[in-house]
């Protein structure tokens, strides 16, 4: 369409639906990807990651997983493949620039002077009429390294949060990994490597690995035939497969009974892995996960050693444990530290402006309206930064709702009473999340978002046929097929 072009970012689960709505919505949108196929993080992930969610609760709500795959948490390779046949089914790989990696955008054609005194988002509250565009400034790898620039009226981010750009500690003078004798990685580079390359470079080495979340898990599952030693620091994680968790006036009770079945299931106090912080904190800043499998059988083995450490310093021989005079000896040491998400969102834009609105003040939350839309940046939509543990289908209705903007099937509140609902949902994430409120996690609150979601664009948040149902029954993919 003339005057109403779109450019997507990344070709991951939420870069394809960006791209599947738009186009039905009669838009012709250009996607590109810095990597040579789709998946996004999962095109580098280790052999023993699985999937978080049982399949039926993650699947698109018009392709199923095929019969072939029985595992009720898949694999990484039938994750992938599923994306995959998911994008060759709808044609969507004809839209999909590859090997072209966006290193900048920039909006062009309105002074930040005149944006600053206007009362709609981008001017008019439309996605598309005004005088601004944005530039893309793209490098394709495939044509040695060329960098273009090209136009759109409207941009879609879909770069993820946990991938890009990691998360390397900061450790004190002399104590860093400077002075190891062996080698350090983040897991970020161990996740690149194939499988065979990976097995190669741990084979028969002393593996310490730095970090207590999904990645360094799933890093101590693989290691632990090597000598792997796990370091978790406290406070960061709830071991266990349950993900699902209804917030209600007995939330406390609910809570309390669930931390007390958890203790009793696994063996966190002989470990000294109780967590500082709560089962509902942890569901509300989506800092909760599944175990791989055995992982406990290969702790009260002694293949994986969990330490707790506050202070984690390195020494020529491996790793100083805050409490302990000896070393952890180690060869190689792996950082499951995590990404910089913030700042690799802030790093795609030019302007100095948008670079503050997306980093917002050290004490609060990027301010997403509906956690799609800054009030305050015209044009731009980013899908995928807000967490969820159910979030395909989440991701489905963001890229609806998103889609019902790009075809003015509604129109935004004004820029000030949406500033005031991120402030709101700012305090929601305080109360709940605690010092971990900046992950935007939606998990304790996943049905009501989704319910925000429909109801702005016209739909009955009441998914269900009948009120008992809908009082007894989860919610899951199938419910938000079709509109109601």
């Amino acid at each position: 369409m003339e005057n109403r072009r779109i450019i997507i970012v990344g070709a991951g689960f939420s870069g394809l639906l960006a791209c599947k709505y738009a186009v039905e919505k009669g838009f012709h949108p250009v996607v590109f990807e810095a990597q040579d196929s789709v998946g996004g993080i999962w095109n580098h992930t280790i052999e023993s990651t699985r999937l978080q969610n049982v399949k039926e609760g993650f699947q698109f709500s018009d392709f199923p997983w095929p019969p072939s795959v029985q595992d009720v948490l898949p694999r990484n390779t039938q994750v992938l493949q599923y994306v995959q046949s998911y994008a060759q089914h709808l044609g969507l790989m004809r839209y999909i620039k590859f090997n072209s990696t966006v290193i900048g955008i920039d909006y062009n054609g309105v002074s930040i002077e005149e944006m600053q005194t206007w009362d709609l988002w981008s001017g008019t509250g439309k996605p598309f009429g005004s005088k601004g565009k944005w530039t893309i400034k793209v490098q394709h790898i495939d044509q040695g390294s060329l960098i273009k620039e090209y136009e759109a009226e409207f941009v879609i981010l879909c770069i993820g949060r946990f991938s890009g750009l990691p998360n390397i500690p900061e450790f004190a003078q002399d104590h860093g990994p400077e002075i190891f004798g062996g080698k350090v990685l983040h897991a970020m580079e161990y996740s690149a490597m194939d499988n065979a390359s990976a097995a190669e470079f741990i084979k028969g080495k002393r593996i310490a690995i730095v970090g207590s979340m999904k990645s360094a898990v799933d890093l101590a599952a693989e290691c632990a035939d090597a000598n792997e030693l796990l370091l978790h620091k406290p406070g960061e994680g709830f071991l266990h497969s349950a993900l699902a968790f209804l917030l209600s006036p007995l939330r406390w009770g609910i809570e309390k009974l669930v931390e007390s079945d958890l203790r009793w299931k696994l063996p966190l106090k002989k470990h000294r892995m109780i967590p500082k912080h709560g089962f509902l904190q942890a569901i509300s800043t989506c800092g909760i996960f599944s175990l791989p499998e055995n992982f406990y059988d290969k702790v009260e083995k002694g293949s994986i050693v969990l330490k707790n450490s506050e202070v984690i310093g390195f020494c020529k021989e491996g790793l100083m444990i805050d409490g302990e005079a000896q070393p952890v000896k180690a060869d190689i040491v792996l950082l499951a530290t995590g990404y910089k998400g913030d700042e690799k969102l802030r790093n795609m834009f030019t302007s100095s402006v948008f670079q503050n609105y997306m980093t917002g003040k050290p004490n609060s939350v990027i301010s997403l309206y509906r956690q799609i839309v800054h009030p305050r940046i015209p044009q731009l939509a980013i899908i995928g930064y807000a967490q969820s543990h159910n979030n395909l289908y989440t991701l489905e209705m963001k890229c609806r709702w998103l889609a019902n903007i790009l075809d003015e099937t509604f129109q935004l509140p004004s820029i000030k009473e949406m500033e005031k609902d991120v402030v709101e949902w700012e305090v929601y994430l305080k109360r709940y999340g605690g010092k971990y409120y900046r992950s935007s996690c939606v998990a304790g609150v996943h049905t009501w978002y989704n319910d925000q979601l429909c109801r702005d664009i016209g739909w009955n948040p009441r998914r269900k046929k009948g009120f008992i149902l809908d009082l007894i029954q989860a919610y899951g993919p199938s419910d938000y097929k079709e509109p109601i």
